[in-house]
């Protein structure tokens, strides 16, 4: 978390185009991939959050196959992050909070029952630092049962 506040930081500061837009990929009901692009909500230590209608094809998805993946792409600073966890329903009260936030045309067709807040419980998060060398550099986190490994690896590596 402390990582992608500081590059999220980073990457407001120097002006990147909607720093908080991100892929969320998902899995349909054959299995195959889906992904749109969305506006991430907050992260703090219970996940990733955003948010969408109930009645979206992403809803759907995310109910019957509940994991995910949200990609960031800062291309003026050469950096990604690349989350990968479980998806799972914030609580009536935050969906609630998070679209009273919205301005009023953006809430006004929606109920507080049609609009819902998931996070992303991170189980790997990837920072890639790209570089004009192609030299990449890739720092990883995964989790384990008692906590994060951490390791850094270069643009060859096969565990991309």
């Amino acid at each position: 978390m402390t990582l992608f506040r500081v590059w999220i930081v980073a990457a407001a500061g120097e002006g990147v185009p909607e720093p908080l837009a991100a892929t969320l990929a998902t899995v349909d009901e054959d299995g195959l991939p889906d992904s749109r692009t969305l506006i991430l909500k907050d992260v703090d230590e219970r996940g990733w959050a955003f948010a969408g209608t109930r009645s979206s094809r992403k809803a759907a998805q995310i109910a019957s196959n509940p994991v995910g993946a949200l990609n960031f792409w800062w291309q003026p600073m050469m950096r990604a992050v690349r989350i990968r966890g479980g998806i799972s329903e914030a609580t009536v009260s935050e969906s609630a909070a998070d679209l009273a936030s919205r301005s009023p045309s953006a809430r006004a067709a929606l109920g507080d029952s049609q609009w819902v807040l998931w996070r992303i419980d991170a189980v790997r998060v990837e920072f890639w630092q790209g570089s004009p060398d192609r030299k990449h550099t890739r720092i990883v986190y995964e989790r384990i049962e008692s906590g994060w490994t951490h390791s850094v690896l270069d643009v060859d590596s096969p565990k991309d």
